[in-house]
Order: C-alpha cells, then structure tokens, then sequence
C-alpha cells in the first residue's frame, strides 16, 4: 500500500506554508474557488514522475509575489516502509529530488510511488487530439511499468535527432542507422507496456461490479499498422525514410499511435457520447487502473480526484466513495462545499482551505 503520512508545502503556488500529518484514509478537500484546494493535489502530483498534473515548470510553481523557490516535504508509507522524498526549486536551477536524504532522479519515483488522476482539463479527452490521449495512456502504462518513462525519453531524443537529420536533408543511411535502431528499441518497450496496460484495466473493468460504464480501449496507429517488434519498428523507420525526408519529420512510431475508445453497452464511440457518459468511462478507467495495481499487483496507489464529486449525484458519488475505500486507497478529492463529501463519514480525512489577506490557510479536521 502506499500513502502519504505526511505533506508540507513551503511557498509552493498559493500555499506560504502548510502541514499535514495524515493516515491512511481518503482526504477530501474543501473551500471555495481559488484558495488553493487543486494546488495541494498539484504537489502530491510530484511524487510521480514528470510535472504533474498541470504539467508545469517548476518556476511556474513558485509563490507569488515571493519568488524564493518552493520545497514539498512528504512522508510516504510505501513497500512497507516510510521514506522522507523531498522535492525543491530554487530560482533558475533545475528541481531537485531527494529520497531518504540521497540525490534521485525523477525515474527513481516511479520505483516507490504510483499517482494516477482526473481533472476537469481531461474531460474534453475523446474529443480533441490523440497527443492527450497519449499521454493518458502514457501515464496509465507508467503506473504498471516504472521503466516505461525512461524508454519514452530514450525514444523522444532519439527522435529529435533524427528529425534534425530530416530536416537538414542528410540521406546518407549510415547516420540514420544508429539512431533508428535505439528508437526501434525503445518503441517496442513502449508499444509492449502500452498493450499489456490495457489489458490490465479492460480484465479489471470486467471483473468488478460497478456504477460506472465499462468503456472499450485499443490502440490505432493513425496510419498503416502498428509495428510491434523491434525489428518491425526498424524496417517501418527505414522504409518511411523517404516520405519523412519530405515532410521533414518522422512519420511512423509509437508517437504516432492513438487510443479509441467506446461506450460498449451504448455502442457508440467515447468522442460521440454525452459529455456526462465521457466523464463516467473516464471515472471508469481510472478506478480500473487504482484497481488492478492495488487488487492484482499489489501497488495500490495515490488517486488524486479534482472537482469530481460535484459533477455526480448522490447515488453516484456514494458508490466512487465505497469503491475507493474498499480498495484501501488514500485518494485526494476536491469540492467547493463539504458536503459533497458526506458520504465518506468518517472514513475519510478533511482539509479545509480558505483564503486570508492573499494567503491560503489549511487546515486539517477528522
């Protein structure tokens, strides 16, 4: 299992200073909009790798008007063990990861901790462009595999120096051959983690009772199959090689793929339902995901919930309350109004955040 048994934030985004010291239990967090309620579950974001879930730079995050740098101190139970990881920024340095008091790399999170979230700028998924719901399945295939970051970056650079040779139209094949092997390497990894994620969450989705919609998902390659196997990938890159010298860019890969999703019980498409059913299927595949790392391998992890529970009613939100105590999950959710979180009763912790004089007050309550 894994929870945080502690959070302090110094100066980070509204917050000049604020401490928690938590259990287990789901924190449902309160007040009114603009105090601070989604940068609290933006910090928890950081203890995954990347940057999280407003996909910020770490300057961006600072306090305003300070401007001093931020830290985030948290105490995470986490394979049987509390370890401290500490993350900061200071002015014009890169941010900093500390685990147990030692220098760590962002990749290293992936090892202890797994965050998985839903925020209102994901409800537009089945609707705008496949990068969106790449990095959806991106994060999803990150929770089950650790090195699933690392192959991703491996694959990106590798790519951009080979758009630089398009670009500068090099055709001598003997520059390419290198790089095209390590992104033929590197995209299999990828290709390999994305599919065996998605069976994870559609065997869980079937599995389980649940209020929510089981929502159908595949891969698509946008043209063309999907090269599978490093060699496949290789001979796809050597083979496109001419095509992209002319548009400038590579044009087959893993960065190319999209995910489709479906409505099986309605069966129509996710991007034709209502905007109501898109946000079920999404809740759905979300607690899938919570479900099969806590139920099946036995990495249950942080879910961060932003301004869910007013989008659902009474009956609804009872049942995602039930589902995620039942998992024994600490998930953070945010609301405007308590109320919205009665549901929980004392199964949960609370976090009240006002804002006084520009700076936001936490406070932690049972």
């Amino acid at each position: 299992m894994t929870f945080l048994t502690s959070l302090t934030m110094s100066h980070f985004r509204s917050h000049k200073k604020a401490k928690f010291d938590l259990d287990k239990r789901p924190v449902a967090i309160s007040g009114p909009n603009g105090s601070g309620k989604t940068n609290i579950l933006e910090a928890v974001s950081l203890f995954s790798p990347g940057r999280g879930i407003r996909g910020a730079s770490a300057e961006s995050m600072m306090r305003k008007p300070d401007c001093v740098g931020w830290k985030i101190t948290g105490h995470a139970m986490a394979d049987e063990r509390v370890m401290e990881i500490v993350f900061s920024y200071m002015n014009g340095a890169a941010r900093d990861v500390m685990i147990d008091g030692k220098n760590a790399t962002q990749f290293a999170l992936a090892q202890h901790s797994r965050v998985l979230w839903l925020v209102p700028s994901m409800d537009r998924l089945w609707i705008e462009g496949a990068e969106g719901r790449r990095r959806f399945l991106d994060r999803i295939s990150l929770s089950f595999f650790p090195t699933h970051a690392e192959n991703t970056l491996r694959y990106e650079k590798s790519m951009r120096q080979r758009n630089k040779l398009l670009k500068d139209q090099v055709r001598d094949p003997h520059w390419y051959k290198a790089l095209e092997r390590q992104m033929a390497e590197a995209g299999a990894a990828i290709n390999t983690a994305r599919k065996q994620a998605l069976k994870f969450i559609l065997s869980s989705q079937q599995d389980t009772t649940t209020e929510f919609p089981v929502a159908e998902l595949k891969l698509q390659q946008n043209e063309g199959s999907l090269p599978e196997t490093v060699e496949d990938l290789y001979d796809a890159f050597e083979e496109s090689r001419f095509r992209d010298l002319a548009t400038g860019r590579t044009m087959v890969g893993p960065h190319k793929t999209d995910v489709y999703g479906a409505y099986p019980a309605k069966g129509v498409p996710a991007s034709q339902c209502s905007t109501g059913e898109q946000k079920a299927l999404l809740i759905s595949i979300v607690l899938a995901n919570a479900r099969a790392l806590a139920r099946d391998h036995r990495k249950a992890p942080l879910l961060l919930l932003d301004e869910i529970s007013a989008h659902l009613d009474r009956d609804r939100r009872a049942a995602l309350y039930e589902e995620i105590c039942t998992l024994g999950l600490q998930a953070w959710l945010t609301g405007t109004e308590r109320y919205l979180f009665e549901e929980f009763g004392n199964r949960a912790q609370y976090i009240q955040v006002d804002s006084m004089d520009n700076i936001s007050q936490s406070s932690l309550t049972d």
